[in-house]
């Protein structure tokens, strides 16, 4: 049945920053109707690690990535991986991301995540109290393992220059972590990120914040196929969809390059593909989440489950996910905690939306601001989806633009 509908703002996706877009709107009395073909909040949003990273400031290209490149991208085993069928297709992305990790550059794109970052622990604790889930965020920070002296001596310049970006870091001990993850082996100390939250069910959180936002708007599952400026808003169209809207949001995550293209704009976007497994437990034997450095992917206490989330590989939409990369969490997971049964209680793969220089895209279309971008969040869906709903909510309302948004417009591709 196609659906000929009028809407106020019509908003393209229903992940975590789809969602937190329509809840702000929604609480500022606009109507908001969701275009999404799948469950809302049930993708990428569902399966990640879980931790409001306010710490998380230095893009994925840097200087040392960009120098081991060719390595990285063509070692399996290592944690920035490359599916080698989607090297063409990647290419023009692969250029772009080794210029902006040259040193410039990524210094420019750290101040400007540095900068998307603040506030966004408390706007995550001002949403979660709305929508009646303040339950699931647990304030315990978060911790950056170091199995060898060497390693947490390396950390300390990294630490500084964070520091110098507005992050509270402390560097502790090995006794000290001991106190702090009594489960965990021997190590040589850690970075402590105080002010980093967890949600403990990612999954329950979109629930929840998927039910406060459907029941106040509508939700259409079907994809936009074609996107039409009229004199008095756009029109979307596509199987079992004619819907005229006098604004549109773009949120669709990984999926957002069609969508932006239709709008009239070029954006480089393309997706890491993320993974992760599960182990069932009563009580998930850490107290906070805790990334071995050296491996490069995090080991999250979900409620009743532990779950190892991470590293990066870069295949596109469409290749089925890598069971050399689940094998390789699996292996991490077992290297701290040896005990933990060779076959984990479950598995999954999602879709990373991400840019070369780690930044998103937040913003009016080049083609007349009634349509609105608002994706390529890369590690940071999660944590920035309440600061893109407070700044797409301005830009919407009329309150001004904000200086950060400069970093993030699309015109700058």
């Amino acid at each position: 049945m196609t659906h000929h509908l009028t809407t106020d703002i019509a908003i393209l996706g229903a992940g975590v920053v789809g969602l937190a877009i329509a809840e702000r709107l929604l609480a500022e009395g606009r109507e908001v109707t969701l275009v999404d073909p799948g469950e809302p909040g049930m993708g990428t949003s569902y399966g990640n690690a879980g931790t409001i990273a306010d710490y998380a400031v230095n893009p994925v290209g840097t200087p040392d990535v960009l120098r081991g490149l060719p390595a990285l991208l063509f070692d399996r085993d290592s944690p920035l991986a490359l599916r080698r069928e989607a090297l063409p297709a990647l290419m023009p992305w692969l250029l772009r991301f080794a210029f902006q990790s040259l040193p410039g550059p990524a210094r420019r794109n750290a101040a400007a995540i540095a900068a998307l970052l603040q506030g966004a622990g408390p706007l995550w604790l001002d949403l979660s109290d709305r929508i009646g889930a303040g339950d699931i965020l647990q304030k315990r920070g978060a911790l950056y393992l170091y199995q060898t002296a060497p390693q947490r001596q390396a950390a300390e310049a990294d630490m500084a220059a964070r520091r110098a970006l507005g992050v509270t870091v402390d560097l502790v001990s090995g006794d000290d972590l001991a106190r702090l993850e009594p489960a965990l082996p021997p190590m040589a100390g850690a970075a402590y990120f105080p002010q980093a939250i967890l949600l403990n069910d990612p999954g329950r959180m979109m629930r929840a914040l998927a039910s406060h936002v459907t029941a106040r708007a509508d939700h259409i599952r079907a994809p936009v196929a074609a996107m039409a400026r009229r004199p008095d808003g756009i029109t979307l169209t596509g199987p079992g969809l004619h819907l005229h809207a006098r604004r549109v949001v773009v949120a669709a995550g990984a999926h957002s390059r069609p969508l932006a293209a239709m709008a009239g704009d070029r954006v480089p976007l393309d997706t890491e593909r993320g993974y992760h497994v599960e182990w069932d437990m009563p009580a998930p034997r850490l107290n906070r989440p805790c990334c071995p450095t050296a491996r490069g992917f995090y080991l999250c206490p979900m409620e009743g489950r532990l779950r190892a989330v991470g590293t990066v590989e870069l295949g596109g939409l469409k290749l089925p996910p890598s069971p050399h990369r689940i094998a390789k969490l699996v292996e991490g997971a077992r290297s701290i905690f040896p005990d933990l049964p060779a076959t984990p209680d479950r598995d999954w793969m999602g879709f990373r939306p991400s840019l070369p220089d780690s930044l998103p895209v937040i913003g009016p279309s080049a083609g007349g601001a009634e349509v609105v971008h608002a994706f390529g969040h890369g590690h940071l869906g999660v944590t920035l989806a309440p600061v893109t709903a407070r700044l797409v909510a301005d830009l919407i309302l009329g309150r001004g633009a904000d200086p950060r948004l400069a970093s993030v417009s699309p015109a700058r591709f």
